[in-house]
């Protein structure tokens, strides 16, 4: 089946699933460009037709993730007519997206990639992470204005509790069997988040 999709001429594709799948096996350090030739069926020189390096195979997976994940954030943040329950959706499909693309999201959120180095993936991140602003901000807009945290901090706070869940409870590592479902923790740290901040009744 993998040397099938060689012969297609889908080489460079075959390459970033044989990635994947060595990402969600061993993390995003944890193999070589042989390892990913040898999982898609090809030989390592095969490779450099389609990739300069190692990291620039994992370039891709992350780009590609970025794509499945902006369009499940969009289509979380639509499906919803308040701004509450749009910005609790958004912060749902965050955890779906890491649990059901684990090598998508290692190669996008834990392969060390540097922005600066890759403007393309720059850009691809800031595109995710705008939706789970606009949802930020379409909800703090209900506090006064001297209350109201910037967007970007509202988000960063979010997005740094959903990996934090992901990290320690949604992925099958160490602490994996929490006495709670991931969703559960996330919903409850979501939610005294935004009593803190005076968007939810302090009785809900």
């Amino acid at each position: 089946m993998r040397k099938q999709g060689y012969h297609h001429g889908n080489l460079r594709q075959a390459l970033v699933e044989a990635a994947l799948r060595l990402i969600t096996e061993k993390g995003p350090a944890g193999f070589t460009l042989a390892e990913a030739a040898k999982d898609a069926g090809v030989t390592p020189a095969a490779v450099y037709r389609h990739f300069q390096g190692r990291e620039e195979l994992i370039t891709e997976a992350a780009l590609q993730g970025h794509a499945i994940f902006r369009e499940a954030m969009e289509a979380a943040f639509n499906s919803k007519s308040t701004p509450l329950a749009a910005f609790e959706a958004t912060g749902r499909a965050y955890l779906r997206f890491a649990q059901s693309y684990p090598g998508h999201y290692m190669a996008m959120f834990e392969s060390g990639l540097s922005a600066n180095a890759h403007p393309d993936l720059a850009r691809a991140s800031e595109r995710s992470r705008a939706i789970l602003e606009r949802a930020a901000e379409a909800l703090s807009a209900q506090l006064p204005a001297d209350r109201r945290p910037p967007a970007s901090m509202f988000t960063a706070h979010i997005w740094a509790m959903s990996h934090g869940v992901v990290e320690l409870f949604a992925r099958g590592r160490e602490g994996g069997n929490a006495p709670f479902p991931p969703e559960d923790l996330l919903e409850a740290g979501i939610g005294i988040y935004l009593r803190g901040l005076g968007l939810l009744d302090k009785n809900c």
